[in-house]
């Protein structure tokens, strides 16, 4: 059975850092390509990041573009989230979502393309 586990998330001061983590299992995750999406309470979810199957296949939301580093570990099945200059605006809940793709595609930052994810870890950035 296909699932996902977040982890890293808790509560960080403004400019503070995090790295976040996604645990695999039951899949191979080398065929599929993995986003990390956000919820702030109110708001719809959101793109934050997502790698391919290659780590050198990778895409940003504008507000996270030079704090975000996404990056996998296939070997490990393991995809991670490195988060610095953390400000208010990033406090939300944050999911790893999966979806199969073929080698060469790139990967999107649309929720809606991602049919599994998991249950989220909670991120707040607070003084």
């Amino acid at each position: 059975q296909l699932q996902l586990v977040e982890s890293g998330g808790g509560l960080v001061q403004p400019g503070g850092s995090l790295t976040l983590s996604c645990a695999a299992s039951g899949f191979s995750l080398d065929s599929y390509a993995i986003g990390w999406f956000r919820q702030a309470p109110g708001k719809e979810r959101e793109g934050v990041s997502c790698v391919s199957r290659r780590n050198s296949l990778t895409k940003y939301a504008d507000f996270v573009k030079g704090r975000f580093t996404i990056s996998r570990d296939n070997a490990k099945k393991m995809v991670y989230l490195q988060m610095n200059m953390l400000n208010a605006e990033d406090t939300a809940v944050y999911y790893c979502a999966t979806v199969p793709v073929s080698l060469v595609v790139a990967c999107q930052l649309l929720p809606e393309k991602y049919p599994y994810r998991g249950q989220g870890t909670q991120v707040t950035v607070s003084s």
